[in-house]
């Protein structure tokens, strides 16, 4: 239920993977810095410093693109592992004050603080230790949110970046949301929100005069949630498992591969980084459909899939052919995967259902 008297914290690094590279070489700070792949083989940008956001430049932009805005940008390969060794830390801090921690990227998490014995129950005051120990154990500055609910804990942790903590109490959740712009709120993509805005709908409080009903009209299913949100209402719990839907691995090729025999030749490579993968995950009783995807030299994308129970040659190769055949030309990006069920397999069936996204 939506009670007023839970304390959730939402916590994240300020533009982590920048400042891990920035905390191993003081050099790099102040200056504009991107860490992601290089422009000649199609990269894009993992993560940027404010410096570099400054020119533009953000998350998912082609890294070509990022270099034309700024040409003095520095830019840095991933080290996942760093990454992943600086994650463990954080996530270790998070959960020394409640098992109620939902991971949401290596440095991003919900905490349910409602029970905490610590820090006489302060929910802000445990965000501000929280914030410290990442400071002096990791080397970086995080940012936090605290307030009743995930959605508004989650707006709160962006409102005093980099390095803040903002608290929004029970009795102030209906006029901070109402003064936010509608582009804010969850799920509300661009093209939503220039939808919303030509209607006349800019923020929370002009959407709030919109009935259950005329937001289900526009927006479908979507509206109820809508019409929760803009009101500061959200029920949904902090998850301390987090269920894995997919499992995949994909490879951006430069130049194109050109052809269909091509594809067909790289997909033993792919299907064996994927068969790594879910070792890993302990997931092979778990796996309930198989998944091939394309983009085509034209951007066009898509997604072809069928019931399986284990990743298998022979399947993957009709599949890319199928998906192949939907456009018949060169291919920049390859995926291979596998979807997941909730409950172990017990019977092995070879049905086909193909779907397609474009």
């Amino acid at each position: 239920m939506n009670n007023p008297l839970r304390k959730i914290i939402h916590c994240d690094c300020d533009c982590f993977y920048a400042s891990v590279e920035m905390r191993d070489d003081p050099s790099l700070r102040g200056r504009p810095l991107a860490v992601g792949g290089r422009a000649d083989q199609r990269g894009v940008v993992a993560t940027c410093n404010y410096e570099a956001r400054r020119f533009g430049i953000h998350s998912a932009m082609a890294t070509a693109q990022a270099l034309k805005l700024c040409p003095e940008l520095i830019l840095i390969p991933t080290n996942m592992e760093k990454y992943r060794t600086a994650s463990r830390q954080i996530m270790d801090i998070y959960r020394d004050y409640t098992e109620l921690v939902e991971p949401l990227s290596l440095d991003e998490a919900y905490l349910d603080v409602t029970d905490s014995p610590h820090c006489k129950g302060s929910a802000t005051l445990i965000a501000q230790e929280i914030r410290r120990r990442i400071f002096e154990t990791v080397g970086i500055t995080a940012s936090a949110g605290v307030a009743p609910n995930k959605f508004v804990a989650k707006i709160a942790s962006d409102w005093n970046k980099p390095d803040g903590l903002f608290l929004v109490r029970p009795d102030e959740v209906d006029a901070f949301v109402a003064a936010l712009p509608v582009k804010k709120l969850h799920g509300v993509g661009k093209v939503t929100a220039a939808k919303m805005n030509g209607l006349g709908v800019d923020t929370c409080a002009d959407l709030r005069s919109w009935s259950m009903a005329k937001l289900q009209e526009h927006f479908g299913s979507f509206g109820a949630r809508l019409y929760d949100l803009c009101r500061g209402i959200d029920y949904r719990e902090v998850n301390p498992v987090r269920e894995r839907k997919s499992i995949s691995t994909e490879e951006t090729y430069t130049p194109d591969v050109p052809d269909l025999p091509a594809c067909l030749a790289l997909l033993p490579e792919l299907m064996e980084h994927l068969q790594g993968r879910i070792k890993r995950s302990n997931a092979e009783k778990f796996i309930n459909k198989l998944f091939v995807k394309l983009k085509f030299n034209d951007f066009q994308q898509t997604t072809v899939e069928c019931v399986g129970y284990a990743p298998n040659l022979a399947i993957y190769t009709h599949l890319m052919e199928t998906g192949w055949l939907r456009a018949s030309r060169p291919v920049r990006l390859l995926g291979v995967g596998v979807r997941l069920g909730e409950t172990e397999q017990v019977e092995q069936l070879s049905l086909f259902d193909e779907r397609a996204t474009h």
